[in-house]
């Protein structure tokens, strides 16, 4: 596996492909949340196909917020979200950010236990909905 840096019409299209993100961000949300800011989008490949990506954006000149990601179905389980996580954090100290931020639900059990194996640690909690599977968690981690 292997990963580049992409663009927002890539991330799109691999939305597209991933049953959990059936309510897709439109183009402007994209641009609204990217433009005018650092930002990473990362593309993970497996033999020259596209299997994953992350997008993540600065918040301010400390803080890094790591907004969404996914890997597509037919590569889960190869340890991809896991090296997006690590380039991401990577990168992220090489331009001078301390700290990472990330929010998940609930509805994503592996996705937590991932972050809270790699160091992240749970700081707030959103009520985002009456459904618990739907609270917004908030975690950090310290570069």
């Amino acid at each position: 596996m292997n990963w580049r840096t992409g663009s927002i019409e890539e991330v799109m299209a691999l939305v597209e492909q991933v049953p959990e993100l059936d309510r897709p961000y439109p183009l402007e949300t994209y641009q609204q949340r990217l433009n005018d800011v650092p930002h990473l989008i990362q593309i993970a490949e497996v033999e020259g196909e596209a299997a994953a990506f992350k997008v993540g954006y600065a918040l301010n000149e400390t803080d890094f917020y790591s907004w969404l990601g996914a890997v597509l179905p037919d590569f889960r389980g190869l340890g991809i979200a896991k090296a997006l996580l690590q380039g991401q954090e990577q990168w992220v100290a090489e331009q001078g950010y301390s700290l990472i931020k990330v929010k998940s639900r609930n509805r994503y059990p592996a996705m937590l236990r991932m972050l809270l194996g790699k160091g992240y640690h749970l700081v707030d909690m959103e009520r985002a909905s009456d459904t618990p599977l739907d609270y917004r968690i908030l975690l950090e981690k310290s570069l």
